[in-house]
This record gives structure tokens, C-alpha cells and sequence, in this order.
């Protein structure tokens, strides 16, 4: 069957971000800005209140690999106090998110060659992005290192409560393709959330090597192994051939 599609992980795969949510600022600043919504907490109150919310978010999912929602951890602490308004519960539960990553965010830019590869591969290829993120963050994080328009397809976990190696992820984008597992290549930097999950699809898949995810998993191998994020063009060409030969001689 021929590979029409390249499925991509985002961060630690295409976007180099570090990130610090233990910074007593952040709880600070939103105890501060929580202030002029006539909410009145110490920056510690924030904290835990934040870290409880959370707890009781993913037990009531009741999924395996549970994500949470952080605009809907914030809307929630609105609420309990006193902010009735679901319209201005939004607007601020979306404010004290991009404060909360804003600040706890040092580092956010692309690998050296993603631009390179993914101009190359889109010529060829449909591409689709499946992260395991935050929308609220997300979205605005692909518009800032420049890589808005160039996925058909993206699907983020916050969407749907569970996050990878949930199969349904997957199973998501390639209905959102019409495509089938044997038709894509996905492109991931954890041995866990990313070529497990893939390989639980039947999904061929290229490991990323970069400084950041698990690197292994039991005994799970990648398809191909990239040590820097220019070798996906090898990794494609060769999984493409091999996907070739394999529907010429499906006996062998």
C-alpha cells in the first residue's frame, strides 16, 4: 500500500521547549492578576488549588492515559469562586493560561532542519500533527516558530481527555485523512506515547532521537531511528520502499 501521509509529534519533535511550572512566579503573577477579577488568593492558595483541580480532573475521566484540560482547571477555580459568568469564566481561564505558560516557558523554538524537511515532504506527502498538549497553548506555540498551514490534520489531547499511546488519537487523524494505518508514517520522540502507540495501530514509525522523551520502552524498537530530525528524509524513503516491496510480495 502506498504511504500518503506523515503523522507528526510536536513537542520534543518538531518544537525544542523547556518549560518550569515549579517557578513560585507564575502562581504569583495569576494571584496578582486574580486580584482585578475580584478573586482574593495567596500565590500558595493558586498553587494547590490549581494541583487539586487537576487530581479530580483526571480521576473523573476515568481513562487510562488521562490529560487534563488546563483552561477547564482554571474555569473550574473561577467558579468556586463566585465568577458565575461562563462567557468572563472563559476569558479569564484563558488569560491565566497563557500567563501560567508564559512565564513557566524558557525555551520554545524549532529543531535545526524542520522547515527543510517538512517543505520537502509536503510536496509528496499529506501531513497531520497529533500532540499531547494543551490547545491553549499549542495553537499559539505552532503560529509563533512558524509552522501554521502546514498539517491538514491536527489533533491535540486536551480536545478529548486521554493522550497518548491512546490508539484513538491515531484513529482520529486518519479518519480526519481518510486514511489507513498502513497508508502513514509516524514521526515521534518517545519510546512510550509515541512508537508503542503507533505500533499498537499497525502504523509504521520513525523515532526521533532528540533530547527529550523516553528512550525506550520494554522491548519496543522503532522502524527507523533518526538521530537528528534532517535523517526523517532517509527514514521515509526507506519505510516508503520497504511498504513497496511489501504490498509486491505480500507471501514473503
Amino acid at each position: 500500500m502506498t504511504i500518503k501521509g506523515i503523522l507528526f509529534d510536536l513537542y520534543g519533535t518538531l518544537i525544542d521547549i523547556e518549560t518550569n511550572e515549579s517557578m513560585e512566579e507564575i502562581y504569583r503573577a495569576i494571584a496578582h492578576y486574580l486580584t482585578y477579577q475580584g478573586v482574593y488568593l495567596h500565590r500558595w492558595e493558586v498553587r494547590e488549588r490549581y494541583y487539586q483541580i487537576m487530581k479530580q480532573q483526571k480521576e473523573a475521566r476515568g481513562e487510562e492515559y488521562p490529560e487534563i484540560d488546563v483552561e477547564a482547571i482554571w474555569n473550574e477555580l473561577l467558579m468556586q469562586e463566585g465568577i458565575r459568568s461562563a462567557p468572563i469564566r472563559g476569558q479569564v481561564a484563558k488569560v491565566i493560561s497563557h500567563i501560567y505558560r508564559g512565564i513557566s516557558c524558557n525555551r520554545l523554538q524549532l529543531y535545526p532542519g524542520v522547515k527543510q524537511v517538512l517543505n520537502e515532504l509536503r510536496m509528496s506527502y499529506r501531513l497531520a500533527l497529533i500532540s499531547d498538549a494543551q490547545s491553549c497553548f499549542a495553537q499559539p506555540e505552532i503560529r509563533a516558530v512558524g509552522l501554521e498551514g502546514y498539517f491538514e490534520s491536527t489533533v491535540i489531547s486536551s480536545h478529548y481527555g486521554f493522550r497518548k499511546p491512546d490508539s484513538r488519537l491515531f484513529q482520529r487523524t486518519l479518519g480526519n485523512m481518510n486514511l489507513k494505518p498502513a497508508e502513514v508514517i509516524w514521526v515521534g520522540n518517545d519510546m512510550f506515547r509515541d512508537i508503542y502507540g503507533a505500533k499498537l495501530l499497525g502504523i509504521k514509525n520513525i523515532f526521533i532521537d532528540s533530547n527529550q522523551g523516553a528512550k525506550s520502552y520494554k522491548d519496543v524498537a522503532p522502524d527507523y531511528r533518526a538521530q537528528k530530525f534532517a535523517d526523517v528524509l532517509k527514514g521515509v524513503a526507506m519505510l516508503r520502499q520497504a511498504n513497496a516491496t511489501a504490498t509486491i510480495n505480500p507471501d514473503t
